[in-house]
Formats: structure tokens, sequence, C-alpha cells
């Protein structure tokens, strides 16, 4: 059912001139009528209906919304969506504002590192730096298309931003070390574990850039399997085995300025999760019918794919391990943060009881302060580097 436009139904009611004073008078439900609110300024009245209004609001769905081209946000339906649009953006940080002159340093040096951490590196710049742009893409021309209320596109909007500003600190990290940015693009297409992730997602966002009715229950169902693989499957587990690896650098005082940029990534990365796990949730509670045991399980066995893709990569990141770098270490973090996705959308878990090897990564979560690199005091960063801490992702 469609509603008018808020300038239809003021002209429907017509404004009428009345004489004399220019003040403004408002009274509630004029000549009788209830629920709606008569307004009179400058010689003009006009007649707000709010019972229309009303219908309007309770017209704001995930899909299948009011059919109309007004991006009003209020009143908002959806407070979780806009709440979280404040904290993304109260997290906004800028690759530049991150010095990298010790990478430099580190990345010329014959002493300073060994040939495992310059190639973990070389596979963290080589993944994300096209991976990111695969997650912007999905959210801008699937997901954000297909939604209707205004302030879910408004919050999916800035997860797509943030994408861009990820994809833009990888640019900075390649011009900074010097590295051939042809050599990123044939890592992610040569490197067999790369390309089997990036086929993992890109066939299931593929299969929503068509025409489709979105009141049949198997496209709902094809919109909801995306969100669960772009947000749950791709950057809820997939990335999180190098987000560990480039951090366990970090924490060995190695690319401090590139972890500094991850940690602010993983920040962003926990807020886009839970992001499309709230919209996945109420996706399923307006359209309870998509939730069957088939299609649950179908989701599962998805899951049960991305940590296997996961842990082959894993393997090419870390042909030989040292310190803090144990491939066992990652396969078991990742299977335990893939249950901890399956958990958030009450799904069963692959790997029940399974432990975090890596307690430490929960303390990095903690980003409250930071040093401030020029005035070179510790201090509360707004904007550039406050980051909201976000609650569910609390002991990864």
């Amino acid at each position: 059912m469609g509603f008018e436009s808020q300038e239809e139904r003021v002209t429907q009611e017509q404004s009428v001139e009345l004489s004399g004073s220019s003040s403004v008078a408002v009274a509630e439900g004029g000549e009788g009528v209830e629920g709606k609110k008569i307004i009179e300024v400058g010689g003009k009245r006009f007649v707000l209906d709010r019972k229309k209004a009303e219908e309007v609001f309770a017209a704001k769905k995930v899909i299948n919304g009011i059919d109309t081209m007004t991006f009003n946000l209020l009143p908002l339906k959806y407070q979780w969506a806009y709440d979280l649009y404040r904290n993304m953006k109260a997290n906004h940080w800028e690759p530049e504002d991150i010095p990298m002159n010790k990478d430099i340093e580190q990345w010329r040096s014959a002493e300073q590192l060994s040939d495992s951490d310059r190639w973990i590196i070389r596979m963290g710049i080589g993944y994300f730096s096209a991976a990111e742009g695969i997650v912007g893409d999905n959210i801008i021309h699937v997901i954000r298309e297909m939604v209707t209320a205004p302030e879910l596109k408004l919050v999916l909007g800035r997860h797509a931003h943030e994408e861009n500003i990820h994809a833009d600190s990888l640019l900075y990290m390649i011009s900074s070390l010097g590295i051939d940015p042809h050599e990123c693009e044939a890592m992610f297409v040569d490197v067999e574990s790369i390309g089997a992730k990036n086929e993992f997602v890109t066939r299931i966002s593929k299969d929503l850039r068509r025409d489709l009715d979105m009141t049949k229950t198997e496209n709902i169902q094809e919109l909801a399997k995306n969100m669960f693989v772009f947000g749950q499957c791709m950057e809820g587990t997939q990335f999180y085995g190098l987000f560990g690896m480039i951090l366990s650098l970090w924490r060995q005082n190695k690319f401090p300025g590139i972890g500094q940029m991850f940690s602010y990534t993983l920040r962003d990365e926990s807020n886009h999760i839970e992001l499309l796990r709230q919209l996945l949730m109420q996706l399923v509670e307006e359209n309870p019918e998509i939730w069957t045991n088939e299609f649950k399980d179908s989701l599962v066995d998805l899951m049960r794919t991305a940590v296997d893709l996961e842990k082959q990569f894993i393997d090419d990141c870390l042909p030989v391990e040292s310190v803090g770098l144990n491939r066992e270490d990652f396969k078991t973090y990742i299977d335990f943060i893939a249950d901890r996705r399956l958990e958030g959308v009450g799904l069963p878990l692959l790997n029940e009881g399974v432990k975090n090897p890596f307690p430490w990564l929960a303390e990095m979560m903690d980003i409250k302060k930071e040093q401030n690199f020029f005035e070179q005091r510790v201090t509360e960063y707004q904007k550039s580097s406050a980051l909201v801490k976000p609650q569910d992702d609390s002991d990864l």
C-alpha cells in the first residue's frame, strides 16, 4: 500500500489565506478533525495529518517498504541502525594521519625483518587491497539497493565509505613501502587460496545482481544469504586470520604504522559485522517464513566452506612458522571466530567448546587511547582516532 508524500497531503488540504497578524498559531485537532494539527503562520494555514504519517512510519521495512524517493529519516523505526551509524562516524580516521617512517625503515633493513614477516605483509596487502572493494561494492550495489528504510540506507552508506577508507589505507601502505602495485594484483589473481576466497563471495554477490521479485520467499532467502556471507563469513571470519597475523607482528614492535591502521580497520569491521548481523535478524523477523531448518542448515554449510577456505589461506600465509605465528593456533582461532558468528545469528556451532588461542587480541580490541603523533602525548581521540568499542566483539 502506498501513501502520499508530505507535499501532496498539504496540497489536498489546501492552504487558506488569512488576514491580519503574521504570528504563528498552532491548534491540535482543528475543525474537530481528530489526529490533525493545524499550523497558522505568515497568513497561511497548513493541516498536518498525523494518521497518514503514522501509516507511512508503519510501512517502513527492511525490504518491500514504502515506495518513495523521499529520503526521510524521521521518525526512526530502526534506532539500532542510527546508533551504529553514529558510532561508525565517531570512529572516523584517515590513513595519512598515521606515520609510516618506522615501517619504511624496517622494510628496507636487511636485519630487522624475516622473509616470513615480509610475506605476511605482502599477503595482507595483496588480499585486502581488493577484498575491501568487493565488500563495499556489494554493500552499495546489492544490499543498499534492496533495503527500503532510509536509516538502513544511511548506515549502509557509511559502511561502504569505511571500506573506501580501508582500500585507501592499503594504497598508502603500498606506496610507502614501495611495493609494485602490479604485484598486488597478481597475488590476488594468482595465489590460489586468495582466488578461492574471492570466488566464494563474488558468486554470492552476482546471484543478486538481476531483477528479482522480492516478495518471493526464495529471493528473500538469497538476500539473507548475501548478508550472512558478507557479514559473518567474509568480514566476520575470513578477515580475521590476517588481522591476527599482522597484529601479532605489531605486538612484536614490527610495522607500527601498518599495525595501527589494521587495528583501526579491525574496529570498523566489528561494527560492520554487527550491522549485517542485526540487518539479517531484522529481515528474518519481518519475513519469518524464510527461516526454515533447511535454509539454516545451508547457512551453516556456507560457514563451513568459508572456514575451510580460510584455513587453506592460513597455510599459504605461514609456510614458515615463527614466534607468535603458529599455523594450528590460527586455524583454531578461525574455528573460534566462526562459532561466535554462528551463535550471533542463532545457528548451530561447528566446533562447540573451542577456545580462543589469542586472548591478547581481546586486549587490542579495547582501544581507548592512542599516542598523538604530532604532540607526542596520550590523548583521547575523537574523529580520527577515538574508537567506539562495539559490545559484541569485546572478547575476540
